[in-house]
C-alpha cells in the first residue's frame, strides 16, 4: 500500500468516529428557546407570510400529546417534548398516567425517528382548571450542545440525553410545584448547564452539563417564570440576567455570582416574560401592572440610580418582547393588543388592535424576515410588519385544527416551525 494511503486511511477512520452520535452546531440551527440568545431574533429570509389548511403547509405531523414548548433544530433532526395520561382536559384523568415524552423528528418530513418516554415523579400540581388548564407538563423547550440534549421536567428533574435518546444522567433541582406549573428552559454557558429552578426550589443553579452535578446555586429566586438570557456587555464579559418580582439580577454564569441588581417589574408575586438583551442594554416587561424598562449592563451593586435608563407603564403579564430595528415590540395577554417603544427613550411609538380580536396570547413573539409572528391560543397567528407604524400584514388559522397554541413558533431554513397541541407544522414553499 503506498504511504500516503497509509496515513490517509487511518485519519478517515478517526474523523469518521468522531463524527459518529455528534452533530456540530452551525448557525441554522435553532438550538434552544427563543433561538440564538433566547432573543426570537431570527436571520433566517424567505418565510410564509400567509397559510391555511391548504396553502403553504409544506408537513403536518400528529403529535403523540399537547405541549407548550417549542421545537428545536439539530442538522436534519428536529427535538421537541409533550406529555399524555393525565391533565388533558381539566378534572380528566389520573395523575398517576402522566407521562412524558422527548421526539426526534426528520427536519425534511416530520417523521417519527425516536420517541423516549419518562414517567413523572409524583404528586406533580394538580391540573384543575383556569391558567392550570393553559400550561400543562411540558412548558420547558429542550437545548442541545450538538452531542447532548437537555431537558427540564419541573420537579421530575433535569436529563441528558444523547442524540438517539439514551439517558446520560439526571439530575433534581427541587420538588415543589405551583398550581400555573413549571416552565423555564435551560440554558447552556460553556461546560455548564444553567436552570432556573425558582418553582422547584427557589433557586437559581448551574449544572456540570457532562455530569450534572451542581456547580454553583443561588437562592431567593422566587416568582419567576421566565428563561434567564446570556447578554453582551459592551468591551467584553457575559452577564446572565433574570427577571424578579421587582428586581432584575445580573449576575457572573460561571459563577453565580451576583454582580448586580436593579428596581424590576413591581409586581410582588410573579414575573413571567423573560427579558431581551440589545446593544448593551437589557429589557424588561411583565407584571399585572404592565411595566416596561431599560438597563444598562455592566453595573455593580444597586445600578437603579444609575443604568436604569427609562421606564414606562405599558407591559405584557405572559409573552415576552422581542428587539427589532431599534423598537421593542410585544402582544398584550389579554388586551389584544401589538405595542411598539423607541428602545432608547421608552417613548410610546404605537400600541394598535389586532383584528380579528385574538383572545388569550401567552405564546412569544417571532422576529424574522422584517415581521413578527405572534400566535394566539385559538384565533391564528398574526403577521405584523417591523417598524414604527403598525401594519398587519396577515392572520393566518388552520380550518381542521382548533388545538390551542402556546409554544413559540421557529424559524429555520426559509421556513417556519409551529406547534400546536395537536401537530407540529412546517409552513413555506417546499
Amino acid at each position: 500500500m503506498p504511504l500516503t494511503r497509509r496515513l490517509i486511511l487511518p485519519l478517515l477512520l478517526v474523523a469518521l468516529t468522531f463524527c459518529v452520535g455528534a452533530h456540530s452546531t452551525n448557525a441554522a440551527d435553532v438550538t434552544g428557546f427563543r433561538d440564538t440568545g433566547g432573543l426570537a431574533k431570527s436571520k433566517e429570509t424567505g418565510l410564509p407570510v400567509s397559510w391555511s389548511s391548504t396553502q403553504n403547509v409544506v408537513w403536518r405531523t400528529k403529535l403523540p400529546g399537547p405541549g407548550t414548548a417549542s421545537p428545536i433544530v439539530l442538522g436534519d433532526r428536529i427535538y421537541l417534548t409533550s406529555y399524555t395520561g393525565y391533565g388533558l382536559a381539566p378534572n380528566q384523568g389520573d395523575q398517576s398516567g402522566l407521562k412524558r415524552q422527548v421526539l426526534c423528528l426528520e427536519r425534511a418530513g416530520g417523521k417519527l425517528i425516536w420517541r423516549k418516554e419518562f414517567d413523572a415523579k409524583l404528586p406533580e400540581s394538580n391540573y384543575s382548571g383556569g391558567n392550570n388548564a393553559r400550561h400543562g407538563y411540558a412548558s420547558s423547550t429542550p437545548t442541545t450542545d450538538g452531542k447532548h440534549l437537555y431537558v427540564f421536567f419541573g420537579k421530575s428533574g433535569v436529563f441528558c440525553l444523547d442524540l438517539e435518546g439514551k439517558v446520560v444522567w439526571t439530575s433534581s433541582v427541587g420538588e415543589k410545584t405551583r398550581g400555573w406549573g413549571s416552565s423555564n428552559s435551560p440554558v447552556l454557558y460553556k461546560n455548564l448547564l444553567i436552570i432556573n429552578a425558582s418553582v422547584e426550589s427557589g433557586r437559581l443553579l448551574a449544572l456540570d452539563k457532562s455530569t450534572g452535578k451542581e456547580v454553583w446555586t443561588v437562592g431567593q429566586i422566587r416568582g419567576s417564570w421566565n428563561t434567564p438570557i446570556l447578554a453582551q456587555v459592551p468591551g467584553g464579559g457575559i452577564e446572565l440576567v433574570v427577571s424578579l418580582p421587582q428586581q432584575v439580577r445580573g449576575l457572573d454564569p460561571a459563577t453565580g455570582k451576583q454582580l448586580w441588581t436593579c428596581q424590576g417589574i413591581p409586581d410582588r408575586g410573579y414575573v413571567c416574560p423573560s427579558v431581551v438583551a440589545d446593544g448593551g442594554v437589557v429589557y424588561a416587561i411583565g407584571g399585572r401592572q404592565n411595566t416596561a424598562l431599560a438597563i444598562k449592563l455592566g453595573g455593580r451593586g444597586d445600578v437603579t440610580s444609575s443604568h436604569l435608563l427609562w421606564k414606562a407603564n405599558r407591559g405584557s403579564n405572559v409573552s415576552s418582547p422581542v428587539i427589532a430595528d431599534g423598537h421593542l415590540h410585544w402582544f398584550h395577554e389579554r388586551r389584544g393588543t401589538a405595542y411598539c417603544l423607541n428602545a432608547k427613550t421608552g417613548e410610546i411609538v404605537y400600541e394598535s388592535r389586532l383584528a380579528p380580536r385574538p383572545g388569550l396570547v401567552y405564546s412569544s413573539i417571532l422576529h424574522a424576515d422584517g415581521k413578527l409572528y405572534c400566535i394566539s391560543q385559538h384565533n391564528g397567528t398574526y403577521v405584523v410588519a417591523t417598524g414604527p407604524e403598525f401594519k398587519l400584514l396577515a392572520h393566518n388559522t388552520f380550518a381542521d385544527d382548533d388545538n390551542r397554541t402556546n409554544a413559540c413558533p421557529v424559524a429555520h431554513n426559509g421556513q417556519l416551525l409551529l406547534r400546536t397541541d395537536g401537530y407540529l407544522y412546517c409552513l413555506g414553499k417546499k
